[in-house]
């Protein structure tokens, strides 16, 4: 098929390549003509694990960039928006660049497309875009359908080639038919609904997990209170078929462009709707204190934190990306260094990020320049390159001995034989 993407950040980029390599000619669209020029010389303007061979192996081929909304358009039969979709003021998400691609595409429907909102979009978005397109296009045939996104910064193109399921939200047997015919190949659970279903199951789906990473975090720390080890009651957790393993990993909370974001935006449909969410409110609370709760563990280990230095090893909010947005870590950073801690930072991807959000941040080549000198070493992200460290190397480097291991990422027995204090999470 002949596919459009619109807007090409983490979502719209793998959703083109990987589409593009099922064998779809994909057009890829963004208004920074810097960004298409990069992607053109295949050169991904994301850190996303196999994205790199997907556009080597598609990119002149099936795959193509350009700023030509209108061109792009034209020559589709299925387009997709995948702008960005930020939170406004109130926590419900800010629907402008949604609204500016519905434009858009309708100056240049010329034949039957289906619209597909593949951004995370309040409940009524697709009934929106429909009427904005419909009030340009009158007499053209299109249907606007709602298809979630599911994919997990760090294991996207995974998830895309292997989803759990697809959910198609249209009231459109032609759209439906069509976008089944898109995904056959992935062989995956197919859900065809109504698209306000379709648009809820993508926030109650990520306020679920959020619970679930609350949850585990409250658990965390009445296990430290009775002296139990959360690893352990996770585990026991986690066996229970209707709990399972996924998400009970305790840590510093929950960050990153999906779960803050969606969480809050539900928090503000319910509101709306005349219905106070406050189990929901109750989770991201949790999850601010468990951010505030790290610094105290900081305060209680080394007192006050005026000129003291700590390696923070980790910027991006969870492993395998170089995204900071809403980054417990980068939090926990700003935290420690309000509290007059001199923060010398270090991660493999997402330290240019990290400097463009918080400019007054010192940042070391490597994880070892780091540590030096440092009365404290706090592992915000779960990188392999810091569970698999040479402690014995950090040891002669660090002035002091404390480790304060936020994703509980070390084994505590061996890094204690080496004369650090080290203290986890719920352990």
């Amino acid at each position: 098929m002949k596919i459009t993407v619109i807007g090409v950040g983490y979502v719209g980029l793998v959703t083109g390549a990987c589409l593009a390599d099922l064998g779809h000619t994909v057009i890829g669209v963004d208004k920074d003509r810097e960004k298409i020029d990069s992607l053109n010389r295949a050169e991904p303007t994301i850190y996303e694990v196999g994205l790199p061979e997907l556009m080597e192996r598609t990119l002149g081929r099936t795959l193509s960039f350009t700023t030509d909304t209108r061109e792009a358009v034209e020559n589709s039969e299925i387009v997709f928006i995948t702008v960005g979709t930020p939170q406004g003021e109130d926590g419900s998400a800010d629907m402008t660049y949604v609204l500016e691609a519905a434009e858009e595409i309708a100056e240049a429907v010329n034949g039957y497309k289906v619209i597909v909102n593949k951004s995370t979009m309040p409940v009524g978005s697709t009934r929106l875009v429909e009427k904005v397109i419909r009030r340009k296009a009158q007499g053209e045939e299109f249907d606007v359908v709602s298809n979630p996104e599911f994919l997990r910064e760090g294991t996207a193109v995974r998830d895309f080639m292997h989803p759990d399921r697809i959910v198609i939200g249209t009231d459109s047997q032609r759209a439906a038919g069509i976008l089944a015919e898109l995904y056959r190949p992935l062989k995956a659970p197919l859900l065809i609904t109504d698209p306000a279903s379709a648009e809820m199951i993508k926030y109650a789906s990520n306020a679920f997990l959020a619970t679930k990473v609350s949850f585990i975090n409250a658990i965390a720390n009445i296990c430290e209170a009775v002296n139990a080890d959360v690893k352990e009651v996770a585990l026991g957790m986690g066996y229970d078929h209707r709990i399972g393993f996924e998400f009970l990993r305790s840590g510093p909370g929950f960050g990153g462009s999906c779960f803050p974001k969606d969480c809050r935006a539900l928090i503000e449909i319910a509101r709306r709707s005349g219905y106070n969410f406050y189990l929901l409110e109750g989770v991201m609370q949790v999850n601010r204190e468990q951010m505030e709760l790290m610094v105290k563990k900081a305060e209680r280990r080394l007192g006050a934190l005026e000129g003291k230095r700590i390696a923070a090893w980790g910027l991006a909010f969870k492993a395998n990306t170089d995204d900071v947005r809403e980054s417990p870590a980068m939090e926990i950073v700003r935290m420690l260094m309000e509290k007059g801690a001199r923060v010398v930072a270090y991660d493999p991807q997402a330290m240019k990020n990290a400097l463009q959000a918080l400019p007054e941040l010192e940042c070391a080549e490597s994880a070892l320049e780091a540590v030096r000198d440092a009365d404290m070493l706090v592992i915000l992200t779960d990188w392999d390159e810091f569970k698999l460290a040479d402690f014995r190397e950090v040891a002669g480097l660090m002035r002091g001995r404390e480790i304060l291991d936020t994703r509980n990422c070390l084994e505590p027995i061996t890094v204690r034989r080496l004369g650090f204090n080290y203290e986890g999470v719920g352990r």
